[in-house]
């Protein structure tokens, strides 16, 4: 790796076993929306927080906290049919409950400094940041933060790695005892905590995920990932999707074993869709399938999450096909045969 990649790697700091007094915080979130639809939401909070759960548990996965509290809403102020059918609960029942920043303060209070977060999907995180902001609360978390998905854990240990199961079926797959119902927050948390002590240590560790709520604003804070069996890039944002495309650092493609440039068998291209593919070789280490998703920001820029791995044939012409397939469609638009099909 060159030097210039050498300054995005992730923190050492992330790599490094929990200290004794490093805890994890495993935490679950309900929220309401605008019972009015999606056109008379407010844009800056589409779903508010109206309930948050936490289990806190060692490193040793002993359970040493529990954290639990409704919270008053101020933007919504009835429950969208689908809110009020999950949470069983009357608008009255949060007429004494406190504020958001109230009770998120005194939620950080209750995690240690150097508490690492865990929820199942990621959702909950982004829309954590997204109250918080919304509200101006001060509080600082970390970058880049990462944090542990234990939904794609699950599915990395147990299932394919690509699907993404309920947390029922979690807990059934692994005879967990149903002691609650599901969809209130702490009931959530708990249920996480009692899957993830299903996994190991490494298990956990080794596949941590990265937040891009606050995605890289320069150079400097891009962000380059490396796990068992791909790598990860975050870039800074850009004025748009073509300008992104123009960028090196975007789109090159080095093997992520030995640091080496991997030769692009199929350049980088996009099938309509908010991804783009290419197909690359690495002289030592074979086929590497690259994928850039492009995420837009809440100022109308984008950024990149870039993925390189290494795939067999058979991922390959995956690949090939979808390009070729791509191609085609141009070719009948240009002679005014395509029908969209």
């Amino acid at each position: 790796m060159s030097g210039a990649e050498a300054a995005i790697s992730v923190p050492a700091s992330y790599h490094r076993q929990m200290g004794e007094d490093m805890d994890y915080i495993i935490f679950d979130l309900e929220w309401n929306q605008c019972p009015k639809g999606k056109d008379r939401e407010n844009k800056a909070l589409p779903f508010e927080i109206i309930e948050i759960g936490a289990v806190k548990l060692t490193k040793e996965k002993e359970e040493v906290g529990r954290f639990h509290e409704i919270i008053k809403p101020t933007v919504y102020h009835s429950f969208h049919f689908k809110t009020k059918e999950i949470l069983q609960m009357e608008m009255e029942d949060f007429e004494h409950a406190r504020t958001f920043p109230e009770v998120i303060q005194s939620f950080f209070d209750w995690c240690t400094e150097d508490a690492r977060f865990c929820i199942w999907g990621s959702s909950d995180l982004v829309e954590l940041q997204r109250n918080m902001r919304f509200h101006n609360v001060e509080h600082t978390l970390p970058y880049p933060l990462r944090y542990y998905d234990i939904q794609k854990i699950f599915s990395i240990v147990y299932e394919d790695r690509k699907t993404r199961r309920n947390l029922e079926y979690a807990v059934d797959f692994l005879g967990i005892d149903k002691r609650a119902g599901f969809h209130r927050a702490l009931a959530d948390a708990y249920y996480t905590a009692a899957v993830m002590k299903h996994l190991t240590e490494d298990e956990i560790q080794t596949n941590y995920s990265i937040d891009c709520y606050i995605h890289p604003s320069s150079r400097k804070e891009e962000i380059y990932a490396v796990y068992p069996t791909y790598c990860k890039f975050i870039s800074k944002d850009f004025p748009s999707k073509t300008d992104a495309m123009k960028d090196r650092k975007v789109t090159a493609t080095k093997c992520y074993i030995c640091g080496k440039s991997a030769r692009k068998k199929v350049r980088w291209f996009s099938n309509g869709t908010k991804n783009y593919y290419c197909l690359a070789s690495c002289e030592e280490h074979g086929l590497i399938k690259g994928k850039i998703r492009m995420k837009r920001t809440e100022n109308d820029r984008f950024f990149c999450v870039k993925t390189l791995k290494l795939v067999g044939e058979d991922e390959a012409q995956t690949i090939r096909e979808k390009q070729e397939q791509l191609r085609k469609k141009k070719r009948l638009k240009r002679h005014g045969n395509y029908s969209g099909i």
